[in-house]
């Protein structure tokens, strides 16, 4: 099983079933801080909902699709971070996350999707790599460009958020560009 110590307290590992209750908890915990930018928040409203996104992130990895991981402080999750599946023909995949609102502004994301990079290009031997943001989600756009992704541009009106349409910016990396470490 793919797990991966960040700092000292911190690891990543992939989601498993046992986690379902938590991750509920903290989501519901979370719900206005999560609903600001993502779109399955009012739809995860029991521990069922969060195992049935934990059973889809087990399923992308014996679909060979990448996976789902939870991002522990402590032993306790904080957040979740993952691949939106794996394009095979073009070797690409995207990226996904969000962190709990008490675990915001310690570099974390930043630590989880510089590992989910590495995985992809060095043990998936991927060619790039997406982030998609919200143009105003400002906390989010900084972490694709801490770890150095190309801005592309803009997608109008690409997402559906409750009420309204948000515009995406699209980062990316290359295999050429990502640095060895």
């Amino acid at each position: 099983m793919f797990r991966c110590t960040l700092q000292e307290g911190v690891e990543l590992r992939l989601v498993e079933e046992q986690d379902a209750q938590e991750l509920f908890e903290l989501t519901d915990r979370n719900r206005a801080h999560l609903r600001e930018w993502l779109p399955f928040v009012d739809n995860t409203r029991t521990t069922f909902d969060s195992l049935s996104f934990i059973k889809m992130g087990r399923r992308q990895i014996s679909d060979n699709q990448g996976g789902q991981f939870v991002i522990l402080v402590d032993d306790k999750i904080a957040g979740c971070v993952g691949f939106h599946g794996i394009d095979w023909n073009n070797r690409s995949t995207s990226i996904g996350y969000w962190l709990a609102q008490e675990y915001t502004g310690r570099g974390l994301m930043t630590l989880a999707t510089e590992a989910l990079c590495k995985l992809a290009f060095e043990n998936y031997n991927l060619n790039r790599v997406e982030i998609r943001v919200a143009t105003e989600n400002y906390k989010s756009q900084a972490i694709p460009e801490r770890l150095g992704f190309t801005r592309e541009g803009v997608l109008r009106q690409r997402e559906w958020l409750y009420d309204h349409y948000v515009d995406h910016i699209v980062y990316s990396q290359l295999a050429s560009e990502w640095k060895k470490s």
